[in-house]
């Protein structure tokens, strides 16, 4: 204890790092194996990519998950919380080429292994950083077991899975409509797209009828109408229904193209009819497979004009190429209106260009199959989305889900386990095939390919090992909802698919945190806030309350103000801990007492904390964990610190006070502790019967038997009392130090003593007559003369206040009164002097 007496404050920089090493030492992080996943508990983390930093919604996710974790570890279950990070096929590739070319070469001039190797070597250098950071934290994961996408094992299970849907056909190659970027020279992912509003010029271009006439389409990229197949019309629309089955001549081309009906074409967008462009917009392409169109690419992979667009406009840029067509346009007359038009436009999320909607020879997945099991599954609840609504949402996508583009044209990834020879012998398989001309496709797969197999590839699949046997399915996933699409749909389905289990039973989806003026977090928008910044200011305990205090609905704003709470509750706690353990005499044992020795606020304490217990873990439970920070906070700041502590002060030599305290104190502490686990770790380390670690310690049931309505009624009362007597102390300026005399009416037993030592009271006897009688429920509390209550004085300063409020009261009717203002002055200045001389009334009323 010697200790504890010379620290006067909790000092989170000193002790977060000091307990951080207790817990990786100690082994606890790393389960063994055994049993089954009913009896243990797992969670797999959303991998990090290998290139990042914490960010805010990484801290509030840790947060999270550790929040689950934690309470499952202390409830006795074998607990594993998945660690590792994700190759970031696209991020990575893009940092280590910004770093060959700042030493003045380039991945094409290394070749690909010797680009690989270099990745390599940056991932070894780099690639620690988000997994150190959320040790800092606070985060429990299984770090001796940490996982990556691309080791050896991992990627064996990507390529079993792949030769797998290949030979169920599920896996094909195809020219179909994809994003690519021209930035990257790469097809992206849907969460790699950005949309940006965009002005633009909508042109009205005039395409001639074959046997006389025009029909009027507009468009924003005239440029793609070189790749025109066809004019599409609603069949429903009588301006254009006579149209369908003629022929128009695309203009600067010649191209033959037939106007045909789609219910598709939208009748009040534009002039109502569509040049349909299968080979540039992924809708036109759609109709074009469905009306059997001819696909053409003016456009190709590098962002320029292809042979295709004719040789005026061949080698161009897009814009270039828009600049031309325009004044070919208007050369042939042809451009019957230019207007603005502000419309959302893709562009890549990490180049930064335009996505170009492109027909590409791509590996594709067909989902429909797999999509069929996972509906099921989350309609017969076997995996359950909190909050409900993105069950709705899931549901819908699953519905319209359509072929997932699974290539990739980088060199960091996966490659693609496909062979080719000559142009008809292709070959799918773990290991390179035989014989000798066989050339291995370049691309490489998605990130979330490898990403979906997260669960059970990092648990040993496809070998049958003991962790996947004891931690898979895993119970729960805490996960953000832009990417419930990309990542959880596909590990629901590619669990169904190669275990025959849901991935999980629960998906909660939790907020996104704002930065403080409701914008997003962004470093490029400056508004950013960088959480490892807040751990070291206010400490990661504080952090973490923070977050989940203020993690209450879908959007939040950032609240310092709640991470400020956080760090008085670890203050408070530790205060209050150390105040308490001080006083402890030898030997004295943690026990709630019995009935014979336990005192009105003994019971009350007893029983706030079983209901305090049971809240925190079935807030918790619920994923309602801002209800868990701030429940947690009213019952040590108002119960245990406020009330309790302080009441129990003038009896604190009692050994069975102390021993009660200190019951209270250590249950407290393990309640805390999956929210706020550094200041709770260390306090128990000076607890006199605690043994180990407190992570490692029984998260303590709520007990039935010592919950105490009566004295939790008592408490209320005396506390009403305490406030009335604090409350007219403040009304009639009495200062709150000094001791008042006072006679007390009414049936306070058990409780007296509290009000006379919480309202600075000294009971008195006789029949003095009292300055005033302060009304409490059950009874009065009548104050006596004394030096400290001048009720003279307070009535001169009332009758100052009162003759203040009626003059401004006068002024304010006055004014009101006068026709002029209320005719001539605008309605809010009316409105707001009506609510000033209401509130002043009120004012005056209550004085």
């Amino acid at each position: 204890m010697s200790d504890l007496e010379s620290r006067t404050r909790f000092e989170p920089a000193e002790v977060e790092s000091r307990i951080t090493e207790r817990w990786l030492s100690s082994g606890l992080f790393h389960p063994d194996p055994e049993g089954s996943p009913d009896e243990n508990y797992s969670i797999a983390i959303p991998p990090p990519n290998v290139t990042g930093a914490l960010h805010m919604g990484h801290a509030l996710n840790g947060t999270i998950q550790d929040c689950l974790i934690r309470l499952a570890r202390m409830d006795g279950r074998r607990t594993k919380w998945i660690l590792g990070t994700d190759h970031a096929g696209i991020a990575t590739q893009k940092q280590v080429e910004q770093l060959l070319a700042s030493e003045g070469t380039s991945r094409e001039q290394l070749g690909r292994e010797a680009f690989n190797a270099r990745v390599w070597e940056w991932r070894e250098e780099y690639g620690q950083t988000i997994v150190g950071q959320l040790k800092r934290l606070g985060a429990s994961c299984d770090y001796e077991d940490e996982r990556f996408t691309l080791d050896d094992g991992y990627a064996d299970a990507v390529l079993r899975v792949f030769v797998a849907l290949y030979e169920k056909d599920l896996i094909y190659r195809d020219n179909r409509m994809v994003n690519w970027d021209p930035g990257l020279g790469s097809a992206i992912s849907d969460l790699e797209v950005e949309d940006r509003e965009v002005t633009d010029t909508l042109y009205s271009i005039a395409y001639p009828l074959e046997d006389g006439g025009e029909i009027v389409v507009a468009t924003v990229r005239p440029e793609t109408m070189l790749a025109d197949t066809a004019i599409a019309v609603n069949p429903g629309d009588e301006r254009y229904r006579d149209l369908i089955g003629r022929t128009a001549i695309l203009p600067l081309v010649g191209r033959r193209l037939p106007v045909i009906g789609d219910e598709y074409v939208k009748t009040d967008f534009g002039t109502g009819a569509l040049k349909i462009t299968p080979g540039h917009d992924p809708n036109d392409f759609e109709i074009g497979r469905s009306h059997g169109l001819s696909e053409i690419t003016v456009i190709g992979e590098d962002g320029r004009m292809t042979e295709d667009a004719g040789p005026r406009f061949a080698g161009l840029t897009v814009d270039e190429a828009r600049e031309r067509v325009v004044e070919a346009l208007d050369a042939e007359g042809a451009i019957r209106a230019r207007e603005a038009y502000t419309h959302v436009v893709p562009f890549s999320h990490r180049s930064g260009a335009r996505v170009e909607p492109l027909i590409s020879l791509q590996w594709f997945m067909r989902m429909e199959p797999l999509a069929a099991p996972a509906i099921e599954a989350v309609r017969d609840g076997r995996v359950r989305f909190v909050p409900e609504r993105w069950e709705r949402v899931y549901l819908q996508w699953m519905r319209e889900i359509r072929p997932w583009c699974v290539s990739r044209q980088l060199w960091w990834g996966h490659q693609i386990p496909v062979w080719y020879r000559g142009e008809t012998e292709t070959y799918c398989g773990i290991e390179p095939p035989e014989g000798d001309g066989w050339v291995r496709d370049p691309d490489v797969l998605d990130t979330w390919f490898s990403s979906a197999l997260w669960p059970f590839a990092t648990l040993g699949w496809p070998e049958e090992t003991p962790e996947l046997r004891a931690f898979y399915p895993t119970h729960a996933l805490s996960t953000a909802r832009d990417i419930i699409f990309l990542w959880v749909a596909r590990m629901i389905m590619m669990g169904l698919e190669f275990r025959g289990e849901v991935p999980f039973r629960d998906v909660y989806i939790h907020s996104v945190i704002q930065a403080p003026d409701g914008r997003r977090m962004s470093k490029s928008l400056g508004t950013g806030i960088d959480p490892l910044d807040v751990i070291d200011a206010h400490g990661a305990d504080a952090t973490r309350f923070g977050l989940l205090a203020m993690s209450s609905t879908q959007d939040v704003r950032y609240s310092a103000e709640k991470v400020e709470q956080g760090q008085r509750l670890a203050n408070k706690l530790f205060n209050a801990s150390r105040f308490a353990l001080l006083r402890l005499a030898d030997g004295v044992e943690a026990s709630p007492g019995t009935g014979a020795t336990r005192s009105v606020e003994d019971r009350w304490i007893l029983s706030r904390l079983q209901r305090a217990k049971r809240a925190t873990r079935d807030a918790i439970e619920a994923y309602e964990f801002h209800r868990a920070a701030l429940g947690l906070y009213d019952f040590v700041f108002e119960e245990l610190c406020d009330r309790y502590i302080e009441l129990v002060k003038p009896r604190l030599d009692d050994e069975d006070v102390q021993a009660t305290l200190l019951h209270v104190l250590r249950e407290t502490l393990a309640m805390a502790h999956p929210v706020i686990p550094f200041v709770t770790e260390e306090i128990w380390s000076y607890l006199p019967d605690s043994e180990g670690l407190l992570a490692a310690a029984p998260y303590p049931p709520a007990d039935d038997a010592l919950l105490d309505e009566a004295a939790e009624a008592a408490i209320e009362r005396q506390f009403e009392a305490v406030g009335k007597v604090r409350a007219w102390r403040q009304a009639v300026g009495v200062a709150p130090g000094p001791k008042l005399r006072a006679y007390v009416s009414g049936d306070f037993e058990g409780i007296l003593d509290g009000i006379a030592l919480l309202a600075r009271l000294e009971l008195a006897t006789g029949d003095e007559e009292p300055a005033a009688v302060v009304p409490v429920s059950g009874g009065s509390i009548a104050i006596l003369h004394s030096d400290a209550v001048d009720l003279d004085a307070h009535a001169r300063r009332a009758d100052e206040q009162r003759a203040t409020l009626e003059g401004e009261i006068r002024r304010a009717e006055g004014k009101l009164a006068n026709e002029g203002f209320v005719a001539k002055a605008p309605a809010p200045v009316v409105q707001s002097e009506r609510d000033k001389l209401a509130r002043l009334r009120r004012e005056l009323e209550e004085l």
